[in-house]
């Protein structure tokens, strides 16, 4: 039961260098989503061992056995290691807890203000036009959505630039990229290793909006200039906005650029692929083995079963 719960809580590392991997050899929608889904179950599977490991620790206590109407104190295989893995993963739990209600709070504080900002702006269909020194251009979910966009970044684009830029903006709203980004920000504060998935993820996002946004002007070339000018104009602006609201200006610009600049091509992903839903799969399988075999023993604890 110890080593299940243990591969839970290393699995995580592997995503980063695998989803690096995916975003080259697949495409920039289908390695959003799966590599967003792979993060937030290997996220929720790492919790689920903690709580296993701190449920478990608790019920060797007899207090706690008591409290849970069991016979005896559970009794495991390992006990020297469960009693301080539990003691280790009440402390993780509290650390990924705080750190998760710190982001939700300051996420939601930037989208406050990111939406009273644009509510000062001159709105014209989904567009919201903020006046600001600051070029700047995103994409804000919420009911309803807007493209925002300031009028410094206008100035620093021409009329093509603009069309491109704004149908990038467009991408995101109709592509739904706000909810993996927040999915990702969720993974990342429930496993350290998970934090770096972040910036695959948004640049995932980017280079999504990026190919429709190429497919909408029917230039790629075009979509390639209008990214570049916006993100060196870009690079002081101040707007306030949440992490989840993505923008035209972040993430590797030149990587962006090149993959524009760069003729699509076909490719073949199913070793990645397989490894991607090989590692989910063993995490989701090894948490809920585990889980299951602590429920076996405190039932056997209870009295209700036999060993």
């Amino acid at each position: 039961m110890t080593a299940l719960l243990l591969l839970p809580l290393l699995l995580p590392c592997a995503l980063p260098p695998l989803a690096r991997r995916t975003l080259d050899r697949v495409t920039p929608v289908a390695a959003l989503w799966s590599v967003t889904g792979c993060a937030v179950l290997l996220a929720g599977c790492s919790t689920l061992a903690l709580g296993t490991f701190v449920l478990t620790g608790l019920l060797k206590l007899p207090l706690f056995a008591a409290l849970g109407d069991l016979v005896h104190p559970l009794r495991t295989a390992s006990d020297v290691f469960v009693v301080p893995a539990a003691i280790a993963s009440v402390g993780a739990l509290a650390g990924c807890c705080g750190s998760l209600v710190r982001s939700v709070l300051g996420q939601a504080r930037a989208l406050r203000a990111a939406r009273a900002e644009a509510a000062r702006g001159a709105v014209a269909g989904d567009l919201c036009v903020v006046d600001s020194p600051h070029p700047d251009a995103y994409a804000l979910p919420g009911r309803p959505h807007r493209v925002v966009v300031t009028t410094a970044m206008l100035r620093c684009l021409d009329g093509p630039e603009r069309e491109a830029l704004l149908a990038h903006e467009r991408a995101h709203t109709a592509g739904r990229h706000h909810y993996a980004l927040a999915a990702a920000e969720f993974a990342a504060q429930c496993h350290p290793a998970l934090r770096p998935v972040r910036a695959t993820i948004r640049l995932a996002a980017e280079r999504a909006a990026d190919e429709a946004a190429a497919v909408s002007v029917g230039d790629r070339r075009l979509t390639a200039r209008a990214i570049a000018r916006a993100a060196l104009a870009g690079q002081a602006a101040r707007t306030a906005r949440p992490g989840f609201a993505p923008g035209a200006a972040t993430g590797p610009v030149p990587h962006r650029v090149q993959a524009l600049l760069t003729a699509p091509r076909a490719r073949t992903a199913r070793a990645i692929s397989a490894l991607l839903l090989a590692c989910t799969a063993l995490s989701c399988v090894a948490s809920a083995t585990a889980t299951a075999d602590v429920h076996h023993r405190v039932e056997i604890a209870q009295g209700d079963e036999s060993p």
